[in-house]
């Protein structure tokens, strides 16, 4: 009777497991194909957006306001001369300097070497607090936060500061868009590459990105994308919330987002936006090192000043060099003879980082 009993129930229990297998086959299958193909859909989209951003014409965006008109002008320049590309330049900038840049950059185009179109638009901030978003920081810098809104009919751009120069064609930085995944939907270098002298990670009062934090001066930026993770209403929230710990502006916020987004972001080599720290007390980009530095980032004012007589000295080449000429005789050779001089200080010492990029990148 024991055993009859044991032999109904293991043979029970057997069947009950062969149909809650075939139950289980029969329909687990075709809802996990189902997911798969949403989540390929998905990726087929976002791969669309990624090759959608043009090789051949760079789109390169600045933020200009105050006293900015020549560096800015200064920044073009470099990026008209080593081009290789169809490049367009957009400025945003206020209405006092809109008629300055059309005129230079009308004069340049018929002497440039290449073909390059420009674009010039008013400043456009949110109507709320309108005032103490020009104020952030510096003149009308948090502009940039709000360029998704603002290009609405733009897909991609590069982003950079007044203060900066092109050593190399801005298609050597452009090339990255290729190399983003198909989340990221912007670019940014480390803002430190020692944590013994990072500002984030001893000085900041609010989220950042990574360990060091990124610097926001050269930023790729694929429009398309951060338009559909709805950028802007991320800004504002997070400007109310650190407002009163925040030291570099719209750099904080930028640090802020991704810190809590850090999938979105690529991070590239600090040689595409070399400062004054990674040459001031010792080498430590090793990126620039070996390639050379591909975009040269005066910030704190080192473009004017003799704190690193290197970085003087390579933005008044740029300024004096006249498009038309030749950039070997009439700009390299005296810059090279210039920078010379300069061994004395850490970052004339690595004078070598700056003039092997410009002499890679002559026509």
């Amino acid at each position: 009777m024991s055993l009859r009993f044991h032999s109904k129930t293991y043979m029970f229990l057997a069947i009950t497991t062969v149909v809650l297998y075939i139950l289980y086959t029969k329909f687990s299958k075709p809802a996990k194909q189902e997911n798969n193909e949403g989540i390929q859909e998905i990726n087929k989209q976002e791969s669309k957006t990624k090759v959608s951003v043009p090789r051949n014409k760079i789109v390169v965006a600045v933020v200009a306001c105050g006293v900015r008109l020549n560096e800015t002008l200064t920044m073009i320049k470099s990026a008209v001369m080593f081009t290789q590309a169809t490049l367009q330049i957009i400025v945003v900038t206020e209405e006092n300097l809109i008629d300055g840049f059309h005129k230079i950059l009308t004069e340049w185009k018929n002497i440039a070497q290449v073909s390059f179109d420009f674009k010039i638009l008013p400043l456009t901030f949110p109507k709320e607090n309108t005032e103490e978003w020009q104020k952030l920081f510096k003149p009308c810098a948090s502009q940039r936060l709000f360029l998704p809104s603002v290009l609405h009919d733009v897909d991609s751009i590069l982003y950079v500061d007044t203060d900066t120069l092109f050593l190399t064609p801005p298609e050597k930085i452009w090339e990255h868009f290729y190399k983003m995944n198909s989340s990221q939907m912007a670019a940014l270098a480390p803002e430190h590459e020692d944590p013994n002298v990072g500002w984030y990670n001893r000085f900041a009062r609010h989220p950042y990105y990574g360990k060091l934090g990124v610097n926001s001066g050269v930023m790729l930026m694929n429009l398309t994308r951060m338009r559909k993770f709805q950028w802007g209403a991320y800004v504002t929230p997070i400007y109310k919330k650190y407002k009163l710990k925040i030291t570099w502006g719209d750099q904080d916020i930028i640090n802020i987002i991704f810190h809590y987004h850090s999938d979105k972001l690529f991070i590239y080599p600090c040689r595409f936006n070399f400062r004054p720290d990674h040459c001031m007390y010792m080498s430590i980009c090793k990126s620039a090192e070996k390639d050379g530095a591909a975009v040269l980032h005066g910030s704190r004012g080192f473009f004017h000043s003799d704190k690193q007589p290197a970085f003087k000295i390579i933005y008044n080449a740029f300024e004096k060099f006249q498009l038309g000429g030749d950039p070997y005789s009439n700009f390299y050779e005296d810059l090279a003879a210039e920078l010379n001089a300069t061994t004395h200080t850490n970052c004339g010492l690595v004078k070598d980082i700056f003039l092997k990029s410009i002499r890679q990148s002559l026509p």
